[in-house]
């Protein structure tokens, strides 16, 4: 189990630096005229956090 608990421990730590770089984009996004560059890069953070919260459900710890 301790490989688990390292994998869960990998995907927490790579879902904090993603959390913390969608709230970076979303600061840096302007009120109006939003770029296509920027909102693209803006849901590929949020479809790599959903994924991370989704593998380690997987895995079976539950709480992200």
């Amino acid at each position: 189990m301790k490989t688990t608990s390292k994998t869960i421990e990998t995907l927490r730590n790579r879902l904090a630096r993603v959390e913390s770089e969608l709230a970076e984009a979303q600061r840096r996004m302007p009120a109006h005229s939003i770029k296509p560059p920027q909102m693209a890069a803006l849901l590929a953070l949020e479809d790599e956090r959903d994924t991370l919260l989704e593998q380690i459900k997987s895995i079976g710890d539950g709480d992200p």
